[in-house]
């Protein structure tokens, strides 16, 4: 018997095709749950990753793995495996669940990634090979398909070169699978070394594949800023411009010193360490035009640099600097520097910043940040004009909402009174909207911030903190560029920042005791695109009770003498600081003219300065200096220029004309026979160089050098004349020693009166004169 022909029924061709999507979804899940991300960790035993990075990959961990990944976790440093792996362990210890998670699923989740994190040292190119053959292995074995590889330099930049050479020629994942590097900061010392990173990266990485880390933009306050400006478009569009915008605050302040970092801060000291990065970052987010798309990272990053194409050039005016005070001390001993070194690094910076294009024209940014100082916070404080005027009195304000009160948004970066991420808008301004991940907030009563009590603001806390390393981490697992910092984006930023470090390089910062003590000593104006101290910086030579008060415990101090800038500080102090002073002259003269000009006077004062520029002032271009005499005791003795006192086997004769010939050398080789410093002495009758009392030789004329007259031996002296010696570009005279306090006193009350003093005739005509006196000459 025949079977009867089967018929296909429409409807049943339908459920066919569903079972046949169905089963292929089915498979493309299981595909997906097959896919394998390895993250390397390098440097997984140092400070951060025990602070941040592992608890930042159990983080991600915790919130990828039930999404379809598969995970290993790779520990890598060049310690030998047994003592890595006991270091790692004892980091891996201090893993935390969120609060939310049950103790029992938390063991269990932190038990399966304890047994997916290994440790492994990295050393050698064998190593990078041997790690990628067992990443291949685990694949191959488990039936895995790799997404791909995460390394995370969390090591020092000289570091990089050979981690990214041997990543490369060995350890790369394979076609399909993303690489992705992660680079810690620092990103270079100045616009050249980063020119040469980026440059010897990019020999290795495509630019995709790198992710600089600037750990501020994970900040949940700094990720909030361009998401805020987007959700309160209408709002915002009229305000943020500089019709209505008076300044911007950007602050990071810390509390605690440098001491354990000396050797790092040393180096970079606080603009490099957070000035050039975390705050420039918020910088950019804050004024950037905001793209049609903020979740766009082509165009955040494009409208980013935009910024940094508008910044106004910084020049030494621009800044002010501070230094604690025991941090000299802490360097010499970290260090084990000299008793004589003191460090011109600054500790504290405040820095004005101009935007010149349409919105920002003449609106004031300012970035600051120190240490030792007197609370721990961050913020970036946006401060509206008000042009608003109530004719009522206050206690008639309607509380919070009056016209009359300030009007400001804070992006509350954590820390301070408020102790938590937080976005404050006055209520007097509007009614901000924010995603479902913050929640308004109330904080203790009393509490007030930035002159207004916490009721005046509309306060918002994320409902969940997350430590930044954990909100980056995730973002580079995701691909997300729109966090970190591209190649072209970091040089722009250097490009900006690095003249400024130039002209500061030699620059004394002011000295500050630190914390509440700082008083109002650091505070700061500003003024026609110049930033200044409000306080001149103390002059008190005594402090306050306590011990009795040794030399070190003095500060510099800066006053007027003769109507001219005077510095007086102990010996040891004054030194330094007159070698400082004259290496930042050097500096200057030779990258503007190529060559330096110093005129030096002889006499015991001067020792102490030549042993300290000698042997502590590697960076003094001694190549393009040329040292001249200011004056010469006729005593028979490459770019210095001794006076021809010894001629014809006589000294100082009139008749060989060896003041013309040195003359006639000054003329030909110092431009308008103006040198860069002259530096002088100042001798107990009053004489300099050796222009002496009741002796008109010298004293005026056109002649530039002169033979006179000592009453002490030797007699005959051969000196630059006081015209030549008031032509300089900077003179200092250097006074040492109680044996010059009544000269000292008695010269501050003279006009001038060359003849009688020639030291009162030292007026350069369009130089400047500095005065350089130890507390035992000055203290009269």
């Amino acid at each position: 018997m025949l079977a009867e022909p089967f018929y296909w029924h429409p409807g049943m061709w339908k459920m066919l095709i569903v079972v046949m999507c169905v089963a292929l979804l089915g498979c493309l899940q299981a595909q997906e749950l097959q896919e394998h991300v390895s993250i390397i960790l390098l440097g997984a035993t140092g400070d951060l990753a025990k602070k941040y990075l592992w608890q930042g990959l159990f983080q991600l961990y915790l919130d990828e793995v039930g999404r379809g990944h598969s995970f290993s976790f790779h520990g890598a440093a060049l310690t030998a495996p047994k003592q890595g792996q006991e270091l790692m362990a004892k980091a891996l210890e201090s893993l935390s669940c969120p609060k939310d998670m049950a103790p029992s699923h938390c063991a269990e989740e932190k038990d399966q990634f304890l047994q997916l994190s290994r440790y492994r040292q990295l050393k050698t190119a064998e190593d990078y090979q041997a790690l990628n053959k067992d990443i291949e292995a685990q694949l191959q074995h488990a039936g895995l398909r790799e997404a791909g590889r995460i390394f995370y330099f969390s090591v020092p930049p000289f570091a990089y070169a050979d981690i990214a050479r041997n990543i490369n020629s060995s350890c790369r994942p394979g076609p399909g699978a993303w690489l992705r590097v992660v680079l810690e900061k620092p990103f270079g010392h100045d616009h050249f070394s980063a020119q040469q990173l980026a440059t010897e990266l990019g020999s290795f990485f495509q630019e995709e594949e790198m992710y600089r880390v600037d750990h501020y933009l994970g900040k949940q306050a700094v990720a909030q800023i361009l998401p805020f400006r987007d959700q309160n478009r209408k709002a915002l569009d009229s305000l943020w411009n500089r019709h209505h915008v008076e300044r911007v605050e950007i602050i990071m302040k810390e509390t605690v010193d440098a001491e354990g970092r000396t050797s790092f801060y040393e180096e970079y000291g606080v603009i490099r360490d957070v000035l050039q990065n975390h705050l420039t970052e918020v910088l950019t987010l804050v004024a950037m035009e905001l793209p049609l798309n903020v979740s766009s990272a082509e165009a955040v990053l494009r409208h980013k640099l935009q910024v940094f194409q508008a910044l106004r050039g910084l020049q030494r005016g621009s800044a002010v600097v501070g230094q604690y005070q025991s941090y000299s001390e802490q360097v010499r001993r970290e260090l084990q520097k000299p008793d004589s070194f003191h460090s011109l690094t600054p500790t504290f910076a405040a820095v004005l910043v101009h935007i010149d294009n349409l919105r920002w024209e003449g609106v004031p940014f300012i970035l600051m940040s120190g240490k030792a100082l007197d609370e721990r916070v961050g913020y970036a404080r946006i401060l509206f004009k008000n042009q608003a005027c109530c004719v009522q009195s206050e206690k008639h304000w309607a509380a919070a909402q009056s016209q009359c009160l300030p009007r400001q948004l804070i992006f509350h970066i954590g820390h301070g009174d408020l102790g938590s991420p937080a976005v404050l808008v006055s209520r007097n301004l509007f009614r901000p909207s924010l995603p479902s991940s913050w929640k308004e907030m109330e904080g203790p009563p009393g509490l007030r911030l930035f002159g207004s009590p916490l009721s005046d603001y509309y306060a918002y806390s994320p409902v969940q903190e997350r430590d930044a390393h954990s909100v980056l981490l995730s973002h580079i697992f995701h691909g997300r560029k729109d966090s970190f910092i591209t190649t072209e984006n970091l040089l722009a930023s250097w490009g900006f920042w690095t003249p400024l470090l130039e002209s500061l390089a030699h620059k004394a910062p002011r000295l500050y005791p630190g914390g509440a003590e700082n008083g109002r000593l650091l505070d700061f104006e500003f003024s026609s695109g110049r930033l200044f101290f409000s306080q001149q910086q103390p002059e008190q030579l005594v402090p306050g009770p306590g011990p009795a008060p040794m030399p070190s415990d003095f500060q510099v101090l800066r006053a007027k003498y003769r109507e001219s800038p005077l510095v007086s500080a102990w010996s040891e102090e004054l030194i330094s600081k007159l070698a400082n002073d004259i290496e930042a002259t050097a500096v200057r003269a030779v990258r503007r003219f190529g060559q330096f000009h110093l005129a030096l006077s002889g006499g015991s004062s001067p020792v102490a300065l030549f042993q300290q520029l000698a042997t502590a002032h590697y960076g003094f271009p001694w190549a393009h200096t040329h040292l001249w005499l200011v004056d010469e005791r006729c005593v028979p003795y490459y770019n210095i220029h001794p006076m021809p006192v010894h001629l014809q086997q006589r000294l100082c004769a009139e008749e060989d004309q060896g003041a013309q010939i040195y003359a006639r050398e000054i003329s030909a080789l110092v431009a308008n026979s103006s040198f860069d410093l002259v530096l002088l002495g100042m001798g107990a009758d009053g004489h300099t160089a050796s222009l002496f009392p009741q002796s008109p030789t010298g004293l005026d004329g056109e002649q530039l050098v002169v033979l006179t007259t000592s009453p002490s031996q030797p007699h005959r002296r051969m000196s630059l004349s006081l015209p030549l010696i008031n032509r300089a570009k900077k003179v200092a005279v250097l006074v040492m020693g109680r044996m010059k306090r009544e000269i000292t006193a008695l010269v501050s009350r003279v006009g001038y009166e060359p003849k009688k003093w020639p030291i009162s005739g030292v007026l350069p005509h369009s130089g400047q004169l500095v005065w350089y006196m130890d507390y035992d000459a000055f203290l009269a």
